[in-house]
């Protein structure tokens, strides 16, 4: 990430370390809002993550007190801050819609120790233009939530947005009922989506929609600018990015779980945690979102409506992509036309590391797809399946002893014996399945342990418990309770969304 005209600017500073440089605050005033976050009653800190803290550049002893509780409800601001609220579109659930932060206010971008550049955004800090007659705040639930998984994301090597605090406002939030409110503090690398452009797109402002794509390659494809095309570059590395990104969640069993085009970031992160979860027993048919009823987010449907993601995303660059409409057209539908075949040499580059496989095979998809056809129709837990391949002795297992499944670890063992070995230079075929298989993923009944104990009782000891284990995803927790998945008594799991 560059640093974006930095170099030529002096950047205010505070005693907390704030250095804020906000480039998007200078592009025009058609792509946001200015405003300030509303006042809160009572701030207080709930969480703080020390450690990005100090990857940004921040003083974590001053943000601890409540002077950062002040600063991360937008009671106070810091200096160099300058608060807006971004504009954009979206299909949501395949529907275009007029959007925008009805809920959140982007404070700035600070530029760390090292010189990149991290949006910080408020979520739940009041109503902006955007809100539609919403109430602009969050509930503590949502919130907290939005902090163990993504914090969980970035431990499994995910692209994702991170949690850096989250502050209770002191002021009831209404939704079914009366809820505590509370905000959270949100890093990216930028907040720049599809919708975004779509929102400029609708109104046919394409020297806007040239103005954003230019400045996005700034920002976050820089080595692309001296392109003969940058429009279609850009159309080709977001195209990339997305690929890859979705490949890690199918690889962690992961499931987005509203995948609307305002939920993707061209940065290549997974931004927005709302009723997303984590597969238990391998199903590619499987939702927890409770407004999905057609299943259209399902787990395995998440590298399709990827695709047609940047297809709406294409249709916004075509009339900066060539003078000609047909050639655009063309240009785009060659793009997008490579996206399942990119998006498989991940996912299939990440399933023969998870196998323990440094060579390629013609027949290594089969013997992937085989397994996973094995644990759909056994109901097998993915996680603990994928990392119990990686036992010393896994054919000893009880999960392993049926007769089909005993075939194909003779066929994955076979596979293995095949590939090069070096004794001393790489490490073991265990040693590198152990880590890329994780041990413990945030299991959905553990984190809704965590956010009742907080919410209800106000106790956040399991929830610190939660963080520490997720923190360290691919070692063998000290409580193994943590790997198990939920009772069959616990039923079928339902998120839903914050709002």
């Amino acid at each position: 990430m560059g640093t974006h005209d930095q170099a030529s600017r002096t950047l205010a500073t505070d005693p907390a370390g704030w250095r804020f440089d906000n480039s998007y605050a200078r592009l025009p005033e058609v792509f946001f809002s200015r405003l300030r976050p509303v006042p809160v009653r009572e701030p207080r800190m709930v969480l703080l993550n020390r450690p990005l803290a100090e990857f940004l550049g921040l003083n974590g002893e001053i943000l601890s007190v409540q002077d950062g509780a002040a600063v991360f409800s937008g009671n106070r601001l810091p200096v160099g801050a300058e608060p807006i609220a971004q504009a954009y579109g979206g299909h949501q659930f395949g529907y275009f819609t007029m959007l925008g932060d009805g809920r959140a206010i982007l404070l700035g971008e600070q530029i760390t120790p090292r010189g990149e550049r991290f949006d910080i955004q408020f979520k739940g800090s009041g109503q902006t233009p955007y809100s539609r007659r919403g109430d602009g705040r969050a509930a503590l639930g949502p919130m907290l939530r939005e902090y163990i998984i993504s914090e969980a994301m970035h431990a499994l090597g995910v692209p994702t947005t991170r949690a850096l605090a989250v502050v209770t406002t002191g002021e009831p939030v209404v939704r079914e009922t009366e809820l505590a409110g509370a905000i959270l503090t949100r890093v990216a690398s930028s907040h720049i989506r599809v919708g975004t452009f779509e929102y400029l797109a609708a109104r046919d402002a394409a020297e806007h929609v040239r103005t954003l794509a230019a400045y996005t390659l700034r920002r976050h494809y820089p080595e692309l600018e001296p392109s003969d095309n940058p429009p279609l570059a850009l159309l080709r590395a977001v195209m990339e990015r997305q690929a890859a990104l979705v490949a890690k969640w199918m690889l962690v069993g992961f499931v987005h779980g509203v995948m609307n085009t305002d939920n993707m970031a061209l940065s290549g992160e997974t931004i927005d945690y709302g009723p997303c979860a984590f597969m238990d027993a391998y199903d590619p048919a499987t939702v927890f979102s409770s407004i999905d009823q057609q299943g259209r987010y399902a787990y395995g449907n998440q590298s399709r409506i990827a695709q047609w993601n940047l297809a709406r995303f294409a249709e916004t660059l075509a009339p900066v992509l060539d003078e000609s409409r047909e050639k655009a057209v063309d240009l785009a539908n060659e793009v997008l036309e490579s996206f399942p075949d990119v998006y498989r040499d991940h996912w299939l580059t990440g399933m023969r590391a998870k196998l323990g496989m440094i060579t390629s095979e013609e027949d290594d998809a089969a013997l992937v797809q085989d397994l996973l056809t094995h644990m759909h129709r056994n109901r097998l837990d993915y996680t603990n399946t994928l990392r119990d391949l990686a036992a010393d002795h896994p054919e000893r297992l009880p999960l392993f002893q049926d007769q089909a499944f005993a075939e194909w670890l003779k066929r994955w063992q076979a596979r293995l014996k095949r590939q090069p070995e070096s004794s001393g230079a790489m490490p073991s075929v265990r040693e590198r399945m152990r880590a890329a298989n994780p041990a413990v993923i945030p299991r959905n009944h553990r984190v809704e342990e965590a956010l009742k104990a907080a919410v209800d009782h106000g106790d956040l000891r399991v929830t610190h418990r939660l963080l520490d284990v997720l923190a360290q995803p691919y070692a063998e927790p000290i409580d193994s309770d943590y790997r198990l998945p939920p009772p069959p008594s616990a039923g079928a799991y339902k998120t839903f969304c914050g709002t």
